[in-house]
């Protein structure tokens, strides 16, 4: 992309009414599908008390097992049960699809992934390798009913199959029945573009928000939640607005997945410096990665591939050290960016037991005009 292309670039993306964070522009789409060749497809589950789904990130429209992408992963706090990230960890590549889901689903989408590897390489486990599946999860048991295990292989099929350019936030996908800041949750997008030497490069999030509790919530530097739990205990006329408020001030618990994209070219080891500057974005929208939460990052590039059958491997001319900075600044402003997308796009959702999570624009109608007079 050229410095004439970077400069046409929006500088807002989303919705009417969500402030955009930072000074970057982002790219057109104002998603992770802004890093050429990366789509995302989700499947959702609204069914009563089942509110849940899965999402699943396609790096390249590629077989990633044949040909895999670097990457790397940074555990800002470790509560958490994905799949996949000690090998990841060990040889810096990604080899099947990312999939995001509920915490019990993880055994259903892995054994998705590891029987479409081997449909499309029957190679694998026999004369190559195993295939390293990688799941991701939050729990979503306060509006899923989530010891009814209802994901299954078919809902990865499903979204692996559905995977395009156009992605859709918040309600959906493995984002249905997340929660975040005591709101409705879920999946959020954003993009970032920066020039370095001359050249256009794009860094692209996806996050899946079930974390944090209201009176922590800062939007573009304003501290909303704060605000909105002042503006609730004033107006608490009900039992039911007065234990809101009270179980607002309960310890942070949940977790935030993100997911970060680039067409940089970076090899595994700057790719990992990049997924922790991650946590620079979540920290700025009030999280303190509290105990029970499970803060994951993961960052890839797609600027070239990793061949399974070779013995020596050309890597393209890698950008320095000293000249990611922007690329921090871009991945931290993308994941902060994708979360308020998160809370911007959900709508509300009622699940199991009758648990029920607002959405951010219900809760606050008068969002854009409320951080304007602030600010």
């Amino acid at each position: 992309m050229s410095p004439t292309q970077l400069a046409q670039l929006p500088q807002l993306q989303g919705l009417p009414g969500a402030p955009h964070i930072g000074e970057l522009p982002s790219g057109p789409l104002g998603t992770i599908a802004d890093v050429h060749g990366v789509t995302v497809g989700h499947c959702t589950l609204d069914e009563g008390p089942i509110q849940t789904g899965v999402t699943v990130i396609r790096p390249h429209a590629g077989d990633p097992f044949v040909d895999k992408v670097p990457a790397a992963a940074s555990v800002i706090n470790g509560f958490g049960k994905s799949v996949g990230l000690v090998q990841l960890e060990e040889l810096g590549t990604l080899e099947t699809p990312i999939a995001l889901t509920n915490t019990f689903g993880v055994a259903a989408v892995a054994q998705a992934q590891i029987r479409a590897a081997c449909k499309a390489n029957p190679r694998i486990g026999r004369e190559w390798p195993t295939v390293n599946p990688l799941v991701f999860e939050c729990n979503d048991g306060y509006l899923n009913d989530i010891q009814a295990l209802a994901v299954n292989e078919q809902h990865f099929n499903d979204a692996y199959a559905a995977a395009n350019a156009s992605v859709a936030s918040g309600s959906v996908g493995a984002g249905r029945g997340m929660s975040c800041f005591d709101l409705k949750g879920g999946v959020g997008n954003a993009s970032r573009v920066v020039e370095i030497a001359g050249r256009g490069y794009t860094v692209g999030a996806l996050v899946l928000a079930n974390f944090g509790r209201l009176p922590m919530l800062i939007v573009d530097g304003t501290p909303l939640g704060r605000i909105l739990a002042e503006r609730a205990a004033t107006q608490a006329a009900t039992q039911a607005a007065t234990q809101a408020a009270t179980k607002a001030v309960k310890p942070e618990q949940g977790s935030i997945i993100m997911i970060v994209a680039t067409d940089a070219p970076l090899d595994a080891r700057q790719l990992k410096r990049l997924s922790l500057r991650a946590g620079a974005g979540l920290a700025r929208t009030g999280s303190v990665y509290g105990h029970g939460s499970g803060d994951i990052a993961l960052a890839f590039s797609t600027a070239y591939t990793v061949p399974h059958l070779a013995d020596f491997i050309t890597l393209p001319p890698l950008l320095a050290d000293q000249r990611m900075d922007p690329l921090f600044r871009a991945c931290a402003d993308s994941v902060d960016q994708a979360i308020v997308d998160a809370l911007w796009s959900a709508e509300s959702v009622t699940g199991r037991d009758g648990h029920r999570r607002p959405s951010l624009r219900e809760s606050v109608p008068d969002f854009a005009s409320l951080l304007k007079h602030i600010s």
